[in-house]
């Protein structure tokens, strides 16, 4: 990788400018000739796209601050319009040197995982893994549920509907949250439904994106398993098996039980 002498402060300004979306269309222009003529300049501006990408993609994974989320979000659109003191501009991150740049990652990457306060979403796959405890409570007064349960969110009966058995349940403690799961099983297949107590935990990163009957879900692969992930009553919920496809546990995932499985 070539390496460039650091900015003048007057181009640091004028690239702050730029990325804020603060120039006039003539001041644009002129700027963006420099970039087409200026390797240097080019460079600048494209470590700081990558900087803010990698900022927003930490952002994104959970449920940031909402100041936070702004103010990238801004930055990616290049919003920002009002003119500040050239004392306060270098605060921002419109510009900072590769250095500022990746402590500001570090710290965005801080703020938004101690803002999830829990484990990892993949880290609680270890729950998967293990064997059953204890025998799973049946509720014969509602057939869709099993009387097991994280805080006020109760672990579905497929068994009526899909032919899936509860056959089992485990509790844990992964990260500092307890977790329960239920095992299922089918024609010798085996899926674990686990919840993890207290608020939801961040999206797993680079998960794909999906919605079942209006609920968001994520679909991810972790310690050799296919996982879904998704939140009931703010609580987190992960489906996951080593020898079922995605659409069949995201089917799972989404069965609401006719109202009885509340979300």
């Amino acid at each position: 990788m070539t390496e460039h002498p650091p900015l003048s402060e007057p181009d640091e300004a004028a690239l702050t400018a730029y990325v804020d979306g603060r120039l006039e269309a003539p001041e644009r222009a002129e700027f963006e000739a420099r970039l087409e003529a200026e390797p240097a300049l080019a460079a600048a501006l494209e470590q700081q796209r990558t900087g803010l990408s990698a900022i927003a993609t930490a952002v994104e994974s959970v449920s940031a601050p909402l100041a936070l989320r702004a103010r990238v979000e801004e930055l990616q659109r290049g919003d920002g319009k009002v003119a500040r003191p050239r004392r306060e501009r270098r605060r921002g991150w419109g510009w900072l040197p590769s250095a500022g740049l990746a402590a500001a990652a570090v710290a965005a990457v801080a703020i938004v995982i101690a803002f999830s306060g829990g484990p990892a979403t993949a880290e609680v796959l270890a729950a998967a893994a293990r064997p059953p405890a204890a025998a799973v409570q049946l509720d014969p007064a509602q057939p869709r549920l099993l009387k097991d349960h994280v805080d006020d969110v109760r672990f579905p009966n497929f068994e009526g509907k899909f032919g899936w058995e509860a056959e089992g349940v485990r509790t844990d403690e992964i990260g500092g949250r307890e977790t329960k799961t239920v095992f299922y099983r089918r024609e010798g297949r085996r899926i674990a439904y686990t919840i993890v107590e207290g608020e939801q935990l961040a999206w797993p990163p680079g998960s794909d994106k999906t919605e079942v009957e209006g609920t968001p879900m994520r679909v991810f692969e972790g310690e050799g398993r296919t996982a879904v992930t998704w939140r009931r009553d703010g609580r987190t919920c992960i489906l996951s098996a080593t020898n079922v496809p995605a659409d069949q546990l995201l089917e799972l995932a989404g069965w609401k039980g006719q109202g009885a499985v509340e979300f």
